[in-house]
Parts: C-alpha cells; sequence; structure tokens
C-alpha cells in the first residue's frame, strides 16, 4: 500500500503539470514567474515517483514530501502576492528597470506576466492558492508512505 501511496502522490503531480500546461497552451494563459518556481516541485516529485516505481525506498518517500511542501510553500508565498498580503519579486511584480543598455528588442522579447494578478479562480481561490492546497494532500501522501515503510511492494 505505501508505494502505491507515493506513486499516487506522483501521478498528482503529474495531474497538476498537465492542468498547469492545459491552461498555458490551451487557454492560453501564459505563465508568470512565481508559476514557473511553482512547477518545479512538480516536475521533481514526477522523476521520484518513477523511482519509486523501480526502486521503492521510504527515503524516497520522504524525499517527495519535503520537496512537495516546498512546493506548497512557493504556491501559498504566490497566493499571498496575488492578494497583496505582501511583495512578489521585482522581476514579475514591480516595474521593469530601465537603467542600464534596453534596446527595442528588449522590449519586445516576452511580456512580463504580472505575478499579483489573478489570471483565473475558482471559489474565490486562485490557481497558486489550490497549487498551494493540492500539494499539502500530495505531501501527505508522500509523507504516510514514508512513515509507513515505503519499501513494501504491495
Amino acid at each position: 500500500m505505501t508505494k502505491k501511496l507515493a506513486l499516487l502522490a506522483a501521478l498528482g503531480s503529474l495531474g497538476m503539470m498537465l492542468g498547469a500546461w492545459g491552461f498555458q497552451y490551451i487557454g492560453d494563459m501564459a505563465p508568470c514567474e512565481l508559476c514557473l518556481w511553482q512547477r518545479w516541485p512538480h516536475k521533481i516529485a514526477i522523476a521520484l515517483g518513477v523511482v519509486m516505481f523501480f526502486l521503492p525506498n521510504r527515503w524516497i518517500a520522504l524525499l517527495g514530501g519535503l520537496v512537495v511542501l516546498v512546493g506548497a510553500g512557493i504556491a501559498f508565498y504566490h497566493a499571498g502576492v496575488e492578494l497583496k498580503f505582501w511583495d512578489g519579486p521585482d522581476t514579475c511584480t514591480g516595474l521593469p528597470s530601465l537603467t542600464g543598455t534596453l534596446t527595442v528588442d528588449d522590449l519586445f522579447a516576452r511580456p512580463v506576466v504580472r505575478c499579483d494578478d489573478i489570471p483565473w479562480s475558482l471559489f474565490g481561490i486562485s490557481m497558486a492558492g489550490w497549487n498551494g492546497i493540492v500539494s499539502i494532500g500530495l505531501a501527505a501522501m508522500w509523507l504516510f508512505s514514508f512513515k509507513s515503510g515505503g519499501k513494501q511492494k504491495s
């Protein structure tokens, strides 16, 4: 059961990534910098799920739980930026710096997607907020797998 729980958590991260890519490529919602940061823990969790499939080990489950908890932290930080509880990185919430050498190509290279805007929400919770909530649940699954032994093959 413990290996299955870790694999289910990794599949949850895969589902989160598929959803993010769906919003990006089908819904035409370009991700902001913090959105991209939130994807890394899920990508790592997917890779850990593949490792767990072939080499079940409780320590991999612990690592998976910690990685996804970090992702939840990033997601809740982003949700706080969206709700204006605190400032986000200058690269996606402040005005672009006009110091230094700036060319016309720089202006048209890539539009800045603001991290403090909420492009989509459900029941008043933004994508970042939902990512944080779901990530807490996935981390709990990983950590329960660790606590239960993680090395059993059933």
